[in-house]
C-alpha cells in the first residue's frame, strides 16, 4: 500500500513539473530553448574550416613568410633598377621586369610549399563576375582621376618603331606581363602572402582585416613606385585597386576574384592602348 502511494506521489510530481514548464504563462517569460542546439557545435568541423574561419592550414603563413617576402622583393627591386639603368633598350626593360616579377614570385612559392590555406585558391563563377564589374569600375575611376590630375585624356598609345610594335619585346612587356604575369604574381603576393599573413599574425577580427587590407594595398603601391610615379592620381588609383582587391579577398575568402579584377583593369588599358596606337 505504501509503495502504491509513493509511486502515485512521484508520478504526480513529474506531471506537475511538466505541466508547470509547459504552461502558456511560463512560455511568455522563458523563451523556448533548443536543447539539441546547446550540445551541438555549429562551427564548421575542424577539417572543413577555411583560412578565414581559423583553419590550421594557414598557420604557416606568418611573420617568417613576410620576412622571406621582404628580403626577396627588396633584392629584386635593387637588381631590377640596376638592370634598367645599365642595360640598353629593349633589353634593359625586359630584364628589369623579369627580375622584379621573379623576386615577387619567390615568396609566393615558399608560402605555398609551406602550406595551402584552405579555401584561398578555390574558384567560383562569381569571382569572374566580380572581376568584370569591379575591374571596369576601377578603370573608369582611374580615367576620372587622370583627367582631374591635369592629363588631357584621350586614348593611350604604345610607342612604335616605323609604325610597328616591338615584336617579341612588346608581346612580353606590353601584353603578357600586364594581362597575365602581373595580375597573377602581384595578387598572389599582395592579396595572398601579405594579406593572409598579416591577417593571421594579427589574430583575425575587424582590426586585423583593416590592417591586412591597408598593408597589402600600401606595399602594392610601393612596388609600382619603383618604375616611377609622375602625378598624384597614379598612387591614388593603385591604392584603390589594392583596397578593392583586399576587401574582395576578405569577403569571399578566395584569391581569384582579386586576380580577375586585376586582369580586367589591366586588360582594358591594353585594349585602349591598342586602339590609340592604331588610330595614331
Amino acid at each position: 500500500m505504501e509503495s502504491q502511494n509513493s509511486g502515485a506521489d512521484e508520478t504526480g510530481r513529474d506531471t506537475l513539473t511538466f505541466d508547470l514548464f509547459d504552461s502558456e504563462r511560463v512560455k511568455r517569460i522563458i523563451p523556448a530553448v533548443d536543447v539539441q542546439a546547446l550540445f551541438t557545435d555549429k562551427r564548421p568541423a575542424r577539417g572543413t574550416r577555411t583560412w578565414l574561419e581559423g583553419s590550421a592550414t594557414a598557420r604557416a603563413w606568418n611573420g617568417t613568410v613576410l620576412a622571406y617576402a621582404a628580403f626577396a622583393v627588396g633584392a629584386a627591386i635593387v637588381l631590377s633598377v640596376i638592370a634598367r639603368n645599365n642595360l640598353s633598350s629593349p633589353l634593359g626593360p625586359v630584364v628589369s621586369s623579369l627580375v622584379l616579377y621573379t623576386g615577387m614570385a619567390v615568396p609566393v612559392v615558399i608560402a605555398i610549399r609551406r602550406s595551402r590555406p584552405r579555401g584561398l585558391f578555390r574558384i567560383r563563377w562569381t569571382d569572374i563576375l566580380w572581376g568584370l564589374t569591379l575591374g571596369l569600375l576601377l578603370r573608369i575611376v582611374q580615367g576620372w582621376l587622370e583627367v582631374a590630375a591635369g592629363s588631357p585624356g584621350g586614348l593611350p598609345a604604345y610607342s612604335t618603331l616605323n609604325g610597328a610594335l616591338g615584336g617579341a619585346t612588346w608581346l612580353l612587356t606590353g601584353l603578357l606581363i600586364p594581362i597575365l604575369i602581373a595580375p597573377l604574381v602581384e595578387e598572389f603576393l599582395f592579396r595572398g602572402v601579405v594579406l593572409v599573413s598579416v591577417y593571421r599574425t594579427a589574430r583575425r577580427g575587424l582590426e586585423a582585416g583593416i590592417l591586412a587590407i591597408v598593408a597589402s594595398a600600401a606595399t602594392f603601391v610601393a612596388i609600382h613606385s619603383v618604375t616611377g610615379i609622375n602625378r598624384w592620381d597614379e598612387p591614388t588609383y593603385l591604392f584603390l585597386v589594392g583596397l578593392t582587391c583586399g576587401v574582395l579577398v576578405l569577403l569571399t575568402g578566395r584569391i581569384w576574384g582579386a586576380v580577375f579584377v586585376h586582369i580586367v583593369f589591366n586588360g582594358i588599358w591594353v585594349v585602349l592602348a591598342l586602339a590609340g596606337t592604331a588610330l595614331a
